[in-house]
């Protein structure tokens, strides 16, 4: 059966609500004056993006806003139903080569070195240094870490193919019913591996609910933040080596294996819907990214959640993703569609689809730190702009969708009991480091 998130969203729904890919959420910023030639006038822009129609809605909505300032840039949004970035990416190689040429991309963190590596995005220096009073503003409000990340993970020979815009954090958002109704306090400052399990134990014992869905592994949710609070990961800060069978990458999937022995997780396999197990009182917490609050508002469930960060071992960890906007070095169209990802990163677009429901954190830290942006959100939201600072952007080599299959594969049949964690992550190595 198909893998079921936070909400009841398919794995493929979740992965594009992360900083991966958002349905709605293009955030951060500076509306600056137009500039460079052909800006005014009249321009029809075609961008793609990895879903389907059901997206639609939500860029119609962005694209009305933008028109409001832009009149005479018409945009219009197509979906490409692609399973993985690879045949995304393949997808967009072969429409250009057909003469279907898209001007601008909306690709996540997932998909942004492959990209890169393609040779099918133009650099976007010039067009920074011609409006760097527009961009110093954006990058000002912003946190330095997304630049830095997109210049680093995004790029194969130092020049600048994406603006970075909304993100997304792994946090914990935790039923206060079911802990009140166990006798157990929710953390101020942070808990332990050791205080999660112990709180499970009294939660199940007070109240039957499992402490979380441990067994669907989906790296950014529930792979990646048990291996960074342990201070491990799949790979190397510079993603050319793999490192998923550490001493800390064992630990950690030997933890999640105790969970689900336990009972304190339920067994893997099947659906599992967290939002609707939430609202019965069967489950203390789900991890998720911002996409989960809005589960929340449809539930009527903003007041009985709180959002925390992930419990750690070794030290405070959480999965980040971005989305990233380039420019196609096939369009016709690039000045125009510069002045679209301008005024993507501008306070007004920012706040519009912070205030619609965006599923993504607004990069400009003023617009996270906004009622746009806190009202109508659980207790604690102030959480997931915050795990930024100790956070670490989810590995995403060249063939990454090759690597989460080897992930996702190894710490199964790791928490499972299929193989011993040390075998299981051993082998998953083994065919990573033969994917780099």
């Amino acid at each position: 059966m198909g893998w079921v998130g936070p909400g009841g969203m398919s794995r493929r729904q979740v992965l594009r609500s992360m900083g991966a890919a958002a349905l709605a959420a293009p955030a951060a910023g500076s509306l600056a004056a137009c500039g460079g030639s052909g800006s005014g006038d009249s321009s029809s822009l075609d961008l793609v993006y990895l879903g389907d129609a059901t997206q639609q809605e939500a860029f119609n909505a962005l694209f009305a806003e933008f028109n409001k300032s832009k009149p005479k840039v018409k945009i219009k949004a197509r979906g490409i139903a692609a399973e993985t970035w690879g045949n995304f990416a393949n997808t967009v190689s072969t429409q250009i080569a057909g003469g279907k040429v898209p001007d601008i991309v909306q690709v996540a963190t997932e998909g942004q070195r492959l990209f890169a590596s393609k040779s099918l995005l133009e650099p976007l220096d010039p067009y920074m240094d011609r409006d760097r009073k527009a961009v110093d503003d954006y990058f000002g409000d912003a946190d330095p870490k997304l630049k830095e990340w997109t210049e680093t993970y995004g790029s194969t020979d130092g020049k600048t193919y994406f603006i970075p815009g909304g993100y997304n954090t792994s946090v914990l958002y935790c039923n206060t019913k079911v802990f009140a109704d166990a006798g157990v306090d929710l953390p101020e400052d942070g808990w332990s591996w050791d205080d999660f399990r112990a709180a499970g134990e009294r939660i199940k014992q007070k109240t039957g609910a499992f402490l979380l869905p441990a067994g669907y592994a989906f790296p950014f949710l529930d792979i990646m933040p048990w291996l960074l609070t342990n201070g491990a990961s799949t790979h190397n800060a510079a993603w050319d080596e793999a490192t998923f069978d550490s001493p800390a990458a064992v630990e950690a999937a030997e933890f999640v294996k105790g969970l689900i022995d336990d009972g304190l997780s339920p067994k893997p396999g099947g659906d599992f819907n967290a939002a609707a197990q939430v609202q019965k009182g069967r489950l203390a917490t789900f991890g998720a990214g911002r996409w989960a609050t809005l589960d929340m508002r449809r539930l009527k469930l903003t007041d009985s959640v709180r959002i925390v960060p992930w419990p750690s071992n070794a030290g405070p960890g959480a999965s980040v993703g971005w989305d990233g906007w380039p420019i196609l070095r096939a369009s016709k169209n690039k000045d125009a569609a510069w002045e679209f990802l301008k005024w993507m990163m501008s306070k007004e677009a920012s706040t519009f689809y912070a205030s619609a429901g965006g599923t993504n954190i607004p990069a400009r830290n003023s617009v996270a730190a906004s009622p746009a942006f806190t009202d109508d959100a659980p207790a604690g939201t102030e959480n997931l702009p915050a795990a930024l600072g100790y956070g670490t952007p989810i590995p995403s080599p060249e063939r990454g969708a090759e690597a989460q299959a080897a992930i996702t594969q190894g710490w199964q049949a790791a928490i499972t009991g299929n193989q011993s964690a040390q075998d299981a992550l051993g082998s998953a190595n083994d065919k990573l480091s033969g994917l780099l």
